[in-house]
């Protein structure tokens, strides 16, 4: 998959970005927490080969000579991972799994799958698919440079020298998509049209409008006034004659080479070695071994399922017409739509604002760090999703930020931004991932694994709590969060439809048009979004079922000593696990409750 944008986003379970071991000597991580002494030597050796390959984590970690270091994203880098992760898998496996405390046997099955799963992703070599809709290496920089704070002249230079690095990721970025050239492994025309498109724009950024440069915009005090103007100059230099040149280069590449052989065909399980990729992306992004056609019937169903419960709220509404009729109704009437990108802001703020005082009810322990709400960078905004989670860092000293998109007003409807709200801030992603990252007892692959089906299913099931809190005021807000819910299910539908039941794009369309209120032009980017990422839709929803599911074991085994804060901070305390150990660990969890 696309490694660049993905990796500056969110941790992937299975990161393909490194560099070989030896290439740099490894950070000191926090110290691993196992009684077995054999399982303890493992994780920290682990640990630091691990921080080692990823400087960004390394220096969010708190390791301040990482702040001046990239990661090697070559596939040469990329193959050189093999043998350690073979040589740690055997270490594993030599372990007598009867001897191992529960903790213990947790962390070494999490560890086990992350290593295996890295092998597997490693021989399909997904990194072809360099770019996607939301464009490729460009974005994953500009990511880097907005999660940049830089409070000294030690911080600037530190970031003179990603920017000096970052020409590498172009370079191998342009490889990796010239080897999916090659070897047919494409991302179809429409996909190509979105992020040349993109890359258009990055090629016409100026000094005053280029994002690698904004880091470096508000210095402190303390660098004099002419260091600073030296330091502007200096990074202004690098772009020029390092980053602007490879752009352009990206653009040729899309437009006269890429592009004209591109097929339309959008389903990935077309191309060459599609399915299997696509089989291993369903099992990736799920944690689970469901198929893509068991995964496809569960979308069915929960399609049905929530399209009763959308009905209910219709008529709530006061609205007497069919159905059809309300969609159109709510995706026209001017009542539900902001007046200005101020109002968007002003609205999504005063809504995370509202979300924070229902916390203290939901759990027992909250994060340190604190989120911010800004809009969507203006250059990116045509292609990007309504709203997304940026994680920040308390070493650095960056706020977690809920991004909400400010372009195209009269497609992003208020009724929506509520669920939005709840799934992108709190009690969604920005208490989950920070807790995660605050986790400071437990080993570094755990804080650094975003396991797609728990980090997004905690996402949606925060938006089922909005319910609980009484958060959404009108039937119409309510109808909203069943859109959004709604809208997850067909994702199931139409993913696995599109990559590897040969549908059109038309197909999976009408999922959405027919029983979602999304508006027309986030349906048509969120379809480009899973064409262009095979098999990531697929966590939301499947990881949202499990996480409902436990929790109604936990209430039906509890009864009245079933109380939702222990609950939540049992979930979430500890970090991220695919749903397999998850189920094991809450189980545990519910079973010790019972106990008391």
């Amino acid at each position: 998959m696309n490694r660049f944008v993905v990796a500056a986003v969110a941790g992937l379970l299975l990161s393909a970005t490194a560099i070989p071991a030896a290439a740099q000597t490894p950070p000191t991580p926090p110290a691993a927490t196992a009684e077995s002494p054999a399982l303890a030597s493992i994780i920290a050796d682990y640990d630091a080969w691990q921080l080692s390959l990823n400087p960004v984590q390394a220096a969010r970690e708190g390791d301040q000579s990482a702040k001046a270091r990239l990661s090697d994203r070559s596939r040469a880098a990329e193959l050189a991972r093999v043998e350690p992760l073979t040589i740690f898998k055997r270490r594993l496996a030599a372990i007598d799994g009867d001897s191992l405390s529960s903790n213990d046997a947790l962390n070494r099955d999490f560890l086990t799958i992350i290593i295996d799963r890295s092998i597997e992703s490693i021989g399909l070599d997904g990194g072809r698919l360099s770019f996607n809709s939301e464009g490729g290496v460009g974005q994953s920089a500009g990511y880097l440079a907005s999660g940049t704070r830089i409070t000294s002249g030690a911080d600037a230079e530190a970031w003179l020298a990603r920017l000096e690095g970052l020409s590498a990721w172009y370079d191998a970025g342009l490889a990796d998509a010239r080897r999916g050239l090659d070897t047919g492994f494409v991302q179809p025309k429409s996909v190509i049209e979105s992020a040349l498109a993109i890359a258009r724009n990055e090629a016409a950024f100026t000094p005053e409008t280029d994002p690698l440069l904004r880091p470096l915009a508000a210095l402190p005090a303390s660098i004099p006034a002419a260091d600073q103007a030296a330091l502007r100059a200096r990074a202004a230099a690098i772009v020029a004659a390092q980053i602007a040149p490879r752009r352009q280069a990206w653009v040729a590449f899309l437009q006269d080479e890429y592009g004209p052989t591109a097929p339309a065909e959008v389903g990935i399980g077309s191309r060459p070695g599609g399915r299997e990729f696509y089989a291993f992306e369903a099992r990736r992004y799920t944690t689970t071994d469901l198929t893509p056609d068991q995964i496809h019937q569960i979308g069915v169903d929960e399609v049905a399922r929530i399209r009763a419960r959308m009905d209910v709220e219709m008529r709530a509404s006061g609205w007497t017409g069919d159905f059809a009729g309300f969609l159109n109704h709510l995706r026209t009437d001017p009542q539900f739509y902001a007046t200005s990108r101020e109002d968007m802001v002003e609205k999504a703020s005063e809504m995370a604002k509202r979300a924070d005082g229902g916390l203290p009810a939901l759990f027992r322990t909250l994060p340190r760090l604190t989120y911010n709400v800004r809009p969507v960078p203006l250059e990116i905004e045509d292609n990007y999703t309504t709203g997304r989670y940026n994680g920040g860092s308390l070493a650095e000293g960056v706020p977690g930020g809920y991004i909400v998109n400010t372009g195209r007003l009269d497609q992003r409807p208020l009724y929506e931004l509520p669920a939005l709200t709840l799934h992108e801030a709190v009690p969604g992603h920005h208490i989950q991932i920070a807790l995660a990252q605050e986790a400071a007892e437990g080993p570094a692959f755990r804080r650094s694994a975003g396991v797609t089906a728990f980090t997004e299913g905690w996402g949606l099931y925060s938006e089922y709590l909005g319910e609980e809190m009484g958060f959404y005021r009108t039937p119409e807000e309510r109808f909203g969060r069943l859109s959004y819910e709604m809208w997850r299910a067909c994702r199931l539908v139409a993913d696995t439809g599109m990559h590897w039941m040969g549908w059109t794009l038309e197909q999976a369309r009408a999922c959405f048009t027919d029983n979602s209120a999304l508006s027309p032009h986030n349906i048509e980017t969120e379809l480009q979004r899973y064409i262009g990422w095979p098999g990531q839709a697929l966590a939301y929803k499947i990881g949202e079922i499990r996480l409902r599911a436990i929790r109604t074991r936990a209430e039906q085994t509890l009864g009245e000593r079933f109380n939702v804060r222990d609950f939540h901070d049992a979930l979430l305390v500890d970090g991220p696990l695919p749903l397999d150990l998850l189920d094991r660990r809450m189980d545990a969890w519910i079973e010790g409750q019972a106990g008391r």
